[in-house]
């Protein structure tokens, strides 16, 4: 096989490639030729050719369609029904939510800083909507919320299409800002309640690498789709999320036990009424600090994300077009390279691992200040996501481990809280930084938080080494 990539020296993008293919009965040789454009009409070429044995390939395709298989069998089929169901659904909503703020934009015809304060309404409602996501995932059941949930968001997105004023889009993002943590809230639990622990770090992983594939298919299609007609890639987030909700409503069963439940109550009925709830989950100091720590510690890669496209393009003149590439780069690496990590990371305790992740996000966030043209930002990129394909599937099974059945919810709620303060954060502190001292320091900010979380898990492993963990 013949493999032509061109890239352009100035704008340094890819724009297609060739094929060619030669095969024997005993051999098939793959040629891969590389080809840079050094100034037309130069150009600059190598070839690497590969000899792959026919006998060889049969075996790795036959080897992968029984890990396959066997992987498919390792889960119940509802685990393989909400995997199928966020690629539906994320694929829905990211044909929108990239260029929702392009959008509202042009329709209410605002300078830019005044529409994005739309993006925080959304994030405050989410917040508020954490703690009431877990009461109700662990009261009236997990399959309701997430159901709830999905058909909110779609019906938001149908009726965004009508949207004409600010007041009008406020109210659906306060809308989609409610019902967001309702579903992520309440599918952590149903997992948690289907998984075993020991299988809890790869089904995480799992459905991350579902999510991000399908994030990294929705923008491309609903930028097509939104070029020709904003109504077209409000119909497919639309669709995507009521598609889901029915196929919950048609095929899942509820996962909460209601029997732990009485048999909680019964527990309960001999304490004081306020021991019941949240305050429960408040009388758990080393969650608490774990809660803590991870917020503390997610406002370095939140910083990353939010503020160094704007870093990028106005201290080293590196345009949208080509930043593209960064967060197409970090979604493919979590498609592809999140099950190598967890075949690794479940190995061991998952408060250690998620010391060396925050460890690898604190580098990834500092790297930025030594970097000064896109291959460098790219690289930061790369370094935060090893952190990212180490942390997050494990906080999740550490959640979900030390939780009680009854009380998933709320301990994912609260979870979910910290990463929406490190959210509501990261831009406050990487502005503040940024005006009072000095563009670099946002990244320097960045390493000394994300190390500051690093060593605190550290020290509260050592402190809670008596806890359940595998």
């Amino acid at each position: 096989m013949e493999l032509a990539l061109n890239l352009d020296r100035q704008t340094s993008q890819f724009f297609g490639f060739q094929k060619r293919a030669k095969t024997s009965s005993q051999t098939s040789r793959f040629r891969l030729r590389f080809a840079r454009s050094c100034g037309a009409p130069q150009r600059v070429s190598f070839y690497v050719t590969l000899a792959i044995p026919q006998p060889l390939i049969a075996n790795l395709q036959s080897l992968s369609m029984t890990k396959l298989t066997s992987l498919y069998h390792e889960y119940p089929r509802q685990f393989w029904l909400m995997v199928a169901g966020i690629v539906i659904s994320t694929a829905g909503g990211s044909m929108i939510w990239p260029f929702m703020l392009i959008y509202a934009s042009g329709k209410l015809n605002l300078p830019l800083s005044a529409v994005a304060t739309l993006i925080s309404i959304n994030a405050g409602a989410g917040l508020f909507a954490s703690f009431l996501a877990g009461t109700l995932a662990d009261k009236i059941g997990r399959k309701v919320v997430m159901i709830i949930s999905l058909a909110l968001n779609g019906l938001a997105y149908f009726l965004m299409m009508g949207a004409e004023t600010y007041l009008q889009f406020a109210a659906l993002m306060v809308f989609i800002g409610l019902s967001n943590p309702l579903y992520q809230v309440g599918a952590d639990a149903m997992l948690a309640d289907m998984i075993p622990s020991e299988k809890r770090t790869d089904a995480y992983a799992i459905n991350r690498i579902a999510n991000n594939a399908a994030f990294g298919v929705g923008p491309a299609v609903g930028g097509f789709l939104a070029g020709r007609d904003y109504s077209l890639a409000f119909i497919g987030a639309g669709s995507g999320f009521i598609i889901y909700s029915l196929l919950l409503f048609l095929l899942a069963r509820e996962t909460l036990d209601k029997t732990v439940r009485k048999k909680q109550n019964v527990q309960l009925a001999h304490q004081p009424p306020d021991a019941e709830g949240y305050l429960r989950v408040f009388q758990d100091k080393a969650y608490m600090a774990f809660v803590a720590l991870m917020a503390i510690g997610l406002t370095a890669p939140s910083m990353l994300w939010i503020l160094m496209p704007v870093y990028a393009k106005t201290n080293f003149g590196v345009p949208e077009a080509q930043y593209g590439w960064i967060p197409t780069t970090n979604a493919a690496m979590c498609v592809f390279v999140q099950y190598a990590v967890t075949s690794v990371t479940r190995r061991y305790k998952t408060l250690p691992v998620m010391a060396a992740g925050m460890f690898i996000y604190a580098l990834g966030v500092g790297s930025v200040a030594l970097m000064a043209n896109f291959w460098g930002f790219w690289l930061s990129m790369v370094i935060l996501t090893f952190g990212e394909l180490t942390i997050v599937p494990t906080a999740s099974k550490y959640v979900a481990d030390i939780a009680p059945a009854d009380m998933r919810g709320r301990y994912m709620s609260l979870y979910w809280f910290g990463w929406g303060l490190a959210r509501a954060a990261a831009p406050l502190i990487g502005g503040f930084l940024n005006d009072n001292l000095f563009p670099r320091a946002i990244w320097i900010g960045g390493i000394s938080i994300g190390l500051v979380s690093a060593l605190g898990l550290i020290l509260l492993n050592n402190l809670t080494k008596t806890r359940a963990e595998s």
